[in-house]
């Protein structure tokens, strides 16, 4: 008998859910879907990525920096979870933080344009907060 408290189905079909709520505009609802299968499968990179983005996308801000570190902490190399943290620590007001994170993300990819148009972002507003008296 299923769990009421729970949602239906494994892991799998959570995390599938909860990119589709995701893409579909209610990023509270896929983070809330997805933190579910993280605690049920707390080794899975590929939930984490997706609860990073939708807390990101949700202005949890802190809490998509927390996720991100963790990708990044596991694989150093994921260009794309630097870029996450970076645009994450810029929305939290962590103008150094993201610089650094974007860099990196930029060195690893320099192909991607999104990923410098960030960074040149992040370096302009750090440039402007640094003038202020």
């Amino acid at each position: 008998m299923a769990d009421p408290g729970q949602p239906d189905g494994g892991v799998y079909e959570w995390y599938r859910r909860g990119l589709r709520l995701l893409g579909d505009g209610h990023p509270d609802a896929a983070a809330t879907l997805l933190e579910r299968a993280l605690a049920a499968e707390p080794g899975s990179r590929s939930v984490l990525e997706g609860l990073a983005r939708a807390q990101y996308d949700a202005g949890r801000h802190r809490e998509a920096m927390d996720s991100f570190t963790r990708l990044t902490s596991a694989d150093p190399t994921d260009h794309y979870a630097h870029f996450g943290l970076g645009l994450a620590a810029s929305r939290a007001g962590e103008l150094e933080l993201a610089a650094e994170h974007l860099a990196l993300a930029v060195a690893m990819r320099p192909d991607l344009t999104h990923y410098a148009r960030a960074l040149r972002g992040v370096r302009t507003r750090r440039g402007l907060a640094e003038e202020l008296p």
